[in-house]
């Protein structure tokens, strides 16, 4: 068999399970039905025998948050060393050369021989194999973003937190890894302006304005400024200029339900309300909450703004009124309702004592949040958003007991909250027997994961005059997947091109050698 006819038929035999992965691969999100739940689901309607319904259309939720979790991008620290020598063992034995430790010039070539083959040459392969490793995951988490973003169309997005993955890196390296961030794994992102960030109260129509599409909303995590026992001034203010300011918010008004009131009659008028229901987007920094923290003003900081949204607000005061809280951090709740149980550690009293590690708020700090959002209502106009824990969780916080109508104004004096898996509780929430909140841990995104994508969909339902709230998510796979497709893809083209060449060589050969027979012949 010739040379182009294995190629090419190894081609044939590759071809279409490489189409079929690629299409699999960049098609994964309508394949897998990645979209965000509905605000009414479409009915056809029936007119058969019986009690005839009308056909309902399907309407989309005004606003469909994409939400992202712990991308936690990696650089330098886990690179070799770029001043240090590519071989390092010859270095050291030609020092050792240099000071007479051998006796013939046979042991220097069989040691260098040997510490080439089994010390530097792995160690060289290693760190490249790690550039590409970095390159590839950008790469992947770009192509989730892509793929999601194109399908389901998104009206906000946000990553919840460790967008970078170490708060101890030094400044260039944080440029580095914010550069990829910005213009290879969310290229074409936008951050939230500053005159949102930054303003006191900012009022928008939901949908009117269509850059918030393009806007990609960064919550700030623990290995972007630290934990409370290491988040210091200088963390905040550089993650800042490159992501945006850490504690915001911003109040969307959906104005459908007041021009369907105008075209009311006057006995449906009042299933509407009066002004325009109000969506509070808040984005928290939870990383300062607890103490002890290395920079107590810092902490107020957080601490004011928190209580400013949730007890000195009319968020929760209206019945037409929700928000969703956008952090970092879970919530309190018992071991065994998530992957991560609750843990705390902090750092020796010599280098200030301050909190090191957490896996959750206290329990303190979660029912002050809690009973803010609340508002001391029975049934909680509000959902809550975070990451940290890369297996993510679902989870319905409830009061135990009956503290009354009135939320505490004291801070952090913690009422009666309890937790379980919100599977366990959905039937009670759903017969409207137990009420609280529902909070939501995205799972990660990173490939090991699954490459997680989470939506958030929230729309007015002017029956019960309140805020709904649904969530779905979807996974792409693991990374070695993204990897394995691309791979073949190389392949395949590789062995293509290869058949094609050794085809035009093969002919040439043959039209030579009959043009060499031709001669003989003649002669």
């Amino acid at each position: 068999m010739r040379i182009s006819g294995l190629f090419f038929r190894t081609f044939c035999f590759l071809l279409l399970p490489a189409i079929v992965a690629t299409l699999f691969l960049y098609f994964y999100a309508p394949l897998f039905v990645c979209s965000f739940p509905t605000a009414k689901r479409a009915d056809p309607g029936s007119s058969l025998l019986g009690a005839p319904r009308d056909a309902i259309l399907e309407e989309v939720a005004p606003f469909r948050l994409l939400a992202l979790a712990d991308p936690q991008l990696e650089g330098d620290t886990s690179l070799p060393d770029p001043d240090a020598p590519a071989f390092p063992s010859l270095v050291e034995l030609w020092s050792r050369l240099e000071d007479g430790q051998f006796s013939t010039v046979t042991d220097v070539l069989f040691l260098a021989a040997g510490h080439l083959v089994t010390q530097d040459v792995p160690k060289l392969l290693k760190g490249y194999r790690k550039r590409i490793d970095l390159w590839g995951n950008d790469l992947y988490l770009a192509h989730i973003y892509r793929s999601v973003s194109w399908w389901a169309e998104p009206t906000h997005t946000v990553v919840l937190g460790d967008l970078l993955g170490s708060q101890w890196i030094g400044d260039e390296e944080f440029a580095r890894r914010s550069e990829r961030f910005w213009n290879r794994v969310y290229r074409g992102a936008e951050k939230a302006p500053r005159t949102t960030t930054d303003s006191r109260k900012t009022v928008e129509v939901l949908g009117q304005d269509e850059s918030w599409r393009r806007t990609l909303i960064t919550v700030a995590g623990n290995h972007d400024i630290g934990y409370a026992g290491d988040i210091d001034e200088h963390r905040i203010e550089r993650f800042e200029d490159a992501y945006g300011s850490v504690n915001w918010e911003t109040t969307f008004i959906w104005e459908n339900a007041t021009s369907q009131s105008a075209n009311s009659t006057d006995s449906d008028r009042s299933k509407f309300p009066s002004s325009p229901p109000e969506l509070h987007l808040v984005m928290l920094n939870s990383m300062n909450l607890d103490s002890p923290a290395y920079n107590t003003e810092l902490q107020q900081q957080s601490r004011d703004f928190l209580e400013a949204q949730l007890y000195h607000s009319d968020h929760s005061a209206r019945s037409e009124s929700a928000t969703i809280l956008l952090t970092h951090i879970p919530f309190h709740k018992e071991a065994g309702v998530c992957m991560d149980p609750p843990f705390f550690d902090w750092f020796p009293e010599d280098q200030g004592g301050g909190i090191r590690e957490q896996n959750h708020l206290s329990k303190q700090t979660s029912d002050f949040i809690l009973s803010g959002l609340a508002g001391g209502s029975k049934r909680g106009k509000a959902i809550i958003l975070n990451g940290h824990d890369h297996e993510g969780c679902d989870t319905y916080h409830y009061r135990a007991l009956d503290t009354g109508d009135d939320a505490s104004e004291e801070a952090f004096i913690p009422p009666a909250w309890e937790a379980k898996y919100f599977g366990d509780a959905f039937s009670e929430v759903a017969n409207d027997s137990l009420h609280g909140l529902r909070e939501i841990t995205v799972r990660s995104m990173m490939g090991s994961y699954g490459g997680n994508a989470g939506f958030l969909s929230a729309w007015f339902d002017e029956n019960s005059r309140e805020w709904k709230f649904a969530y779905n998510s979807c996974m792409l796979g693991v990374q070695h997947f993204w990897w394995a497709v691309h791979v073949l893809d190389l392949v395949v083209l590789g062995l293509g091109l290869a058949s094609l060449v050794a085809g035009l060589v093969e002919v040439m050969q043959i039209h030579k050698e009959d043009g060499e027979e031709k001669k003989l012949k003649q002669s």
